[in-house]
């Protein structure tokens, strides 16, 4: 009895293994397409390529038995449900499909005849898809397919798929926690804590919540599953009272020294946030007022002016004798309407502004454009010319990435342009052949330079404007020219007993100093809950401005996993774009939980999230 208990229990313990190991492939496969587990699978097309990624090739046959005319989303559990049943194609199976083209048995298929039953029968492929495939494996350059070689480049490319798919959850952190829901969000990467400190005096008042037990047995090891402990946290913010913690100017500022400097956040296509990265020196000490807002530029009549929305923060760092160690001595947090500033006392030295945006504002947004515009067109003579709306575009263009203000685009400011748009930089060489060419002043691109630079490589593609729509593209414009996918700013500092003075520096996502800065603003300032039962666990909640943002900090020596409930929340949206979704702590570390603004700020709005450990 005791050995059948011992087989039993053994045989227990490696069926926990393969299901751990299936449903790790099933959230690697997932994550390579979607944002989280928690989102859903949108299309027949999403569904195909999450199933690729698992390393299935469904045919179409097979994506209709699953995707039917009833059906309008899929969840992590449909696809993992899908995948139990849809076995990966084993070399057997390939090696029997092609025996059946092969008649004459003599291992090989003419890459003509491959080409006709690929293209006509079945799930018809492309010429260029079975010209990639014959390419590939094409393994002796006679115009033959060894299909036993191709059968075995087949799998071998399928597990690589797998493989680079789980490679990429483990190795990326953001990606690891996204695996239980969380969005990617430049602040939320896991800071590791320099030593275990004495805790702050903790709110003990928490509202703790025993765990509800689930009847369903969970389909999967997910964020869905009871908690052991939780705590709520509720914050009931008045119609535009966000507004109320005024900025006011200093009565002598007239007579302060002013430096400026504009900037920009561009979002990524992975939803991550970059932009410009300043240093500021101060020759002495002096009272400072610091500010940042968005730039209100020129926008044509009728088109969306969405950036003006996009809330916005500048963290003030002071630089020490290393650059990997920056002291966090402030942030913009007092408001005049969209202007966010700080004033106070800075010492001489230098310092670094790194500016924030939570990204509830500035996201990804499907926008129903009714036709593309035009950027050139042909004159009376048969010439390329930019159209109006192109031009109009080109100006607000040159505003945002004329860092300085002076109306002219310098090396270094074209370079920021430059690195945006194609990823290079140009030198002084090139430099030198640009100021041959365009217009320019005091070795600066004028504003008629910048145009006749974009009409030259309209003429370099003969009106083709897909460069074009690269570069306008990469800077956040959709296809009907309407800034939507960037934020730019205006940063402003003013000095009382000296000249500061302002450079970007790089233009980057965020980094862990500004994760940092982010983490330990909510701490220092907010009001601090620990999970009853859980004193390793703790909860910082702060109202800045705008925004409400929680930080969870994690003191124990095991990393968890805190389910994050917003349900009972009202007239809110947060930067992650889910209501219910989990992260991953790593042990000895704190990261953002989520930042949360009001939907309509006109109206009273309700922060209402409860966190527990899963």
């Amino acid at each position: 009895q005791k050995a059948t208990h011992l087989e039993n229990s053994q045989g227990k313990k490696s069926q926990h293994a393969e299901e751990a190991i299936f449903y790790m492939n099933c959230r690697a496969a997932y994550l390579t397409v979607l944002k989280s587990s928690l989102e859903n699978i949108k299309s027949k097309e999403q569904l195909s390529l999450v199933l690729q990624q698992a390393g299935r090739n469904p045919s179409q046959k097979t994506i209709n038995k699953y995707w039917t005319s009833q059906t309008t989303t899929l969840n992590f559990d449909d696809f993992c449900a899908i995948l139990k049943k849809e076995k990966p194609t084993t070399k057997t199976e390939l090696l029997e499909a092609f025996g059946k083209i092969d008649t004459d048995k003599a291992g090989y298929i003419l890459h003509d005849e491959l080409y006709k039953i690929l293209t006509t029968r079945g799930d018809k492929m492309t010429w260029e898809e079975v010209n990639t495939i014959t390419k590939q494996a094409d393994f002796n350059y006679s115009g033959k397919l060894d299909y036993n070689k191709f059968c075995d480049l087949y799998l071998t490319t399928s597990e690589q798929c797998c493989r680079a798919a789980r490679d990429r959850l483990e190795a990326d952190t953001r990606l690891r926690q996204q695996q239980f829901g969380n969005q990617a969000e430049t602040s939320s990467e896991g800071i590791t804590l320099p030593g275990s400190k004495p805790s702050p005096g903790f709110s003990r008042k928490t509202d703790h919540k025993p765990a509800k037990g689930d009847s369903r047995a969970p389909s999967r090891p997910s964020s869905a599953q009871s908690g052991k402990a939780s705590i709520s946290t509720t914050v009931t913010v008045g119609a535009s009272s966000s507004r109320n913690t005024k900025l006011i100017e200093p009565d002598t500022m007239k007579e302060w020294q002013c430096a400026q400097s504009k900037g920009c956040f561009y979002l990524e296509e992975n939803g991550e946030i970059i932009s410009h990265k300043y240093r500021l020196h101060l020759p002495q000490r002096s009272a400072v007022f610091i500010t940042i807002k968005p730039l209100n530029i020129h926008q044509v009549e009728g088109k969306s002016c969405h950036w003006l929305s996009v809330d916005t923060a500048l963290f003030i760092l002071k630089e020490n004798e290393t650059q990997e160690n920056l002291q966090l001595v402030s942030f913009t947090e007092l408001q005049n309407k969209e202007m966010f500033g700080w004033r106070g006392e800075l010492g001489s030295g230098v310092y670094w502004l790194l500016p924030f945006t939570t990204g509830c504002r500035l996201r990804k947004v499907k926008t129903q454009i009714t036709g593309e515009a035009e950027l050139v067109y042909r004159d009376e003579d048969g010439e390329l010319a930019l159209t109006k709306e192109f031009r109009a575009t080109l100006l607000d263009i040159f505003e945002t990435i004329d860092l300085d203000g002076n109306g002219l685009l310098s090396l270094e400011e074209y370079n920021f342009f430059e690195l945006r748009t194609s990823g290079e930089k140009c030198d002084e060489e090139a430099w030198a052949v640009c100021k041959e060419n365009f217009e320019m002043k005091r070795n600066e691109l004028t504003r008629q330079g910048f145009m006749d630079l974009n009409l030259m490589e309209a003429n370099d593609r003969e009106g083709d404007p897909q460069d074009l729509w690269v570069t306008l593209l990469s800077l956040g414009y959709n296809k009907a020219l309407e800034m939507t996918e960037a934020c730019p700013f205006v940063i402003d500092i003013s000095a009382e007993r000296c000249k500061p003075r302002i450079k970007a520096m790089y233009l980057e996502a965020g980094s862990s100093q500004l994760s940092r800065a982010v983490c330990r603003s909510v701490v220092n300032k907010g009001e601090a809950k620990v999970l009853e039962g859980c004193e390793n666990i703790i909860i910082y909640t702060h109202k800045a401005g705008r925004r409400i943002t929680s930080v969870i900090e994690n003191k124990s020596e095991n990393k968890v996993i805190i389910h994050v409930n917003n349900k009972q929340s009202k007239n809110c949206i947060n930067n992650r774009g889910l209501t219910v979704f989990a992260v991953e702590v790593a042990p000895k570390s704190m990261m953002v939980s989520q930042h949360v603004m009001a939907l309509n700020e006109q109206e009273e709005w309700i922060y209402s999230c409860v966190h527990s450990l899963v």
